[in-house]
């Protein structure tokens, strides 16, 4: 049945919201936009690790065995699923281990949903379109069907933590202010950046998950003041320059958060 598919775009068309989104890459897929190994950090780091190993050492060297094809487990099974026709019998080399490694990928973020997946897009399209997204990135995507919420900002600050800067430092300072001045739904974006999502559990700050279990917003001082801000929404980690001015803290914030498409992120 597609009725639950029907209802999420039934909110796109009439300015209604869901009440829990799904994952950016979730997103991406909606819009068909290639997905790449940085999403899949966001939602698997021990497979994205995996790959990322594979991906920066020679497995020559290393003396590793890989085929194109993937041991899982279902149900106390294990099954193998060749990434290509005869996998099992096609060694992973460095010439072809890109084509692994985006092949993985793929099967993540694919196995065992492809069916209602489609079946998703299939009732979606029935109501909207999905050629009229096309204008919108995975991010404004999330903003339109779940919606712009209130901020409690001092339940903001209550449930945050620092690296490396105390909240009486001048950028603690300038930060929180910049948080007050900003609209909704530019601190959407702000929670966005740095979470990987603009949707709030239902207890507030104080409920934020990680990749491994709950994890609060932290804001911990790296770079220079000429760098932009960094994310880590794995940790809901941001990562903030020593800017000198609130002026500058302002402008290289919006510029992060707005202007850049995944910039920044990891």
């Amino acid at each position: 049945k597609q009725w639950y598919q029907r209802r999420v775009a039934i909110t796109a068309g009439h300015n209604k919201y869901i009440d829990k989104g799904f994952t950016l890459p979730f997103y991406k897929r909606i819009l068909d936009k290639p997905l790449t190994m940085l999403d899949l950090k966001s939602i698997d780091e021990d497979f994205y690790n995996s790959l990322k190993w594979v991906k920066e050492n020679d497995l020559e060297e290393c003396g590793l065995e890989l085929y194109f094809a993937h041991e899982f487990e279902v149900l106390g099974e294990v099954k193998i699923h060749e990434l290509k026709p005869g996998g099992e019998d096609i060694m992973v080399t460095e010439e072809n281990k890109e084509e692994y490694v985006n092949m993985m990928v793929s099967w993540r973020f694919t196995r065992g949903v492809e069916e209602q997946f489609k079946a998703f897009l299939e009732g979606f399209n029935e109501i909207v379109p999905i050629q009229w997204l096309q204008y919108f990135d995975e991010r404004e995507l999330e903003l339109i069907l779940v919606g712009i919420q209130d901020f409690d900002i001092q339940d903001w600050q209550a449930h945050t933590i620092y690296r490396n800067y105390r909240r009486s430092d001048k950028q603690i300072q300038w930060f929180w202010q910049f948080v007050a001045d900003i609209s909704d739904e530019q601190r959407s974006r702000l929670l966005q950046f740095v979470t990987g999502t603009c949707r709030l559990p239902i207890g507030g700050f104080s409920e934020l998950m990680g990749s491994n279990g709950a994890q609060k917003f932290c804001i911990e001082r790296v770079g220079k003041e000429n760098w932009l801000p960094r994310s880590h929404t794995c940790f809901n980690r941001l990562d903030l320059p020593p800017y000198r001015s609130y002026e500058q803290l302002k402008e290289k914030l919006l510029f992060a958060t707005e202007e850049t498409e995944g910039f920044g992120q990891e």
